[in-house]
């Protein structure tokens, strides 16, 4: 009898299973290749065996990051891959090495940099998934995280201004949907009828895009402008994920909305309260203030971000 297994991902909202793309990567692949995982939305990174999510556990083996929790599904007999040539096999891996140069930086912009979408809809977001009081640190950690994945593929010359950055940033992405949605067609996955690990990372990348409800949405306008890519996230939901296209009806959305609203509120009310502490014990005699040197964060107004630094 085989071993149980059990995922540990962050939760969903707006009609995904999962906000986090490498959580709705491997809950696709094992929808697609029948692994019988059993999901648990943990919403708090910390509690992760290994301090990261996604996290797949089967006994004593515990493993993280989709290319390895993929590789441990198809030594288990789950292989989405397994009709696949040597050439889509190698396809595969160019097509994913893509996402995640092209497409995953904006991604991580959009959510965790961008400062609008960051404090009014990624921050208030996590913070409510998470206790108190991780939920002041951890959305900024988080964030600070993202900034740092950017600037380790993007932060070089010749681009030594945030703008130019973010530009290309931009460039990039749309660039590489259309050549996903070029490649996609009018097929229903990329490799015919039956959805691979290819298809996997690209529901993954793309459904978040797709579904969540920024006030900056450059990247969400250019994806709706390639109706393959929006139908091939809608088929992957509706039949895998038993998910209906619209995510919440009019009436859900609006309470949403509004729950996210008051979640915004509280979240900054807790961070100014928080702010007025620390300011309070740097000016007492007994704590004289010290003098750090920190990194300003522009996405979430906590610590600014190192990419104005990108100037020589």
């Amino acid at each position: 009898m085989a071993a149980p297994m059990e995922l540990s991902c962050w939760g969903g909202d707006w009609g995904l299973p999962s906000l986090h793309p490498e959580s709705l990567t491997v809950m696709a692949y094992a929808k697609f290749s029948g692994a019988p995982l059993t999901v648990n939305t943990i919403n708090n990174s910390w509690r992760a065996p290994k301090g990261d999510l996604p996290v797949l556990v089967s006994e004593d083996i515990v493993i993280s990051q989709p290319a390895k929790i993929l590789n441990f599904l198809r030594k288990q007999k789950y292989n989405a891959d397994y009709d696949l040539s040597a050439k889509q096999g190698a396809d595969t891996l160019a097509y994913i090495a893509l996402l995640e140069e092209k497409l995953l930086p904006a991604l991580l912009h959009t959510f965790w940099i961008e400062a609008e979408n960051y404090c009014s809809v990624t921050k208030p977001w996590f913070a409510s998934k998470i206790a108190f009081p991780l939920s002041l640190y951890l959305p900024g950690k988080m964030s600070r995280e993202a900034l740092n994945r950017i600037l380790l593929t993007k932060g070089g010359p010749p681009l030594y201004s945030l703008t130019e950055v973010e530009a290309q940033i931009y460039r990039d992405a749309k660039e590489c949907l259309n050549l996903l949605s070029k490649r996609l067609g009018t097929s229903q996955f990329f490799f015919g009828d039956t959805p691979t690990t290819l298809d996997a990372f690209v529901f993954g990348f793309l459904a978040p895009i797709y579904k969540v409800c920024f006030p900056r949405v450059q990247l969400q306008e250019h994806l709706k402008q390639l109706p393959n890519l929006c139908r091939f996230c809608d088929d992957i939901l509706t039949c895998y994920f038993r998910l209906t296209v619209s995510g919440h009806s009019p009436a859900g959305q609006d309470t949403a909305d509004a729950n996210l609203q008051k979640l915004t509120q509280l979240v900054n009310k807790e961070s100014n309260l928080i702010e007025k502490m620390d300011d309070n014990l740097r000016k007492s005699p007994q704590h004289p203030p010290r003098k750090l040197t920190t990194l300003k964060l522009a996405a979430g107004g906590e610590e600014s971000s190192p990419m104005s630094r990108l100037s020589p």
